[in-house]
């Protein structure tokens, strides 16, 4: 028996969903409350392994006041469906929520200069972070080594 996998536009609508469902702040539970389903259901949806009709569509995009092309928005172009809806960044952290949050707090920041220096900081922690495990996978690789 072969497991069926999702269709890559179940994908994207669904982490389209739940993008919006985090920038709104409502949990799965108020969400399937919204639309008469269970939580569990809200998940399949968001994860693309049930695909959402049309009306349960247009039901969401009420409840998140949203035009329906917002789910389809970014897949265009047909190559986009072969790649992981979640690789465009700006998407990806935006469906955490420590990306969420930080997102909210960095658009309160009036200053464009403030803003750019957050952007360099982070972008050097993430540097050093990357470089930090590294050298932590070395350190493991030649402690090892010395152990036998």
């Amino acid at each position: 028996m072969t497991v069926k996998s999702p269709n890559p536009i179940d994908i994207h609508v669904g982490a389209r969903v739940r993008m919006r469902r985090f920038l709104v702040g409502m949990s799965q539970g108020r969400l399937a409350e919204q639309l008469g389903v269970t939580f569990q259901q809200v998940q399949k949806y968001e994860k693309g392994t049930s695909r959402i009709s049309a009306s349960r569509l247009q039901t969401i995009a009420n409840v998140f006041e949203v035009p329906v092309g917002f789910f389809f928005e970014n897949i265009a172009d047909n190559s986009h469906l072969e790649s992981d809806p979640l690789s465009d960044a700006a998407d990806a952290s935006l469906l955490t929520q420590d990306g969420v949050a930080l997102n909210r707090a960095f658009v309160r920041i009036k200053s464009a200069k403030v803003r750019r220096s957050i952007i360099e900081l982070v972008k050097l922690l993430a540097d050093d972070c990357d470089e930090s495990l590294l050298d932590r996978a070395s350190d493991m690789d030649i402690r090892g080594l010395r152990s036998h």
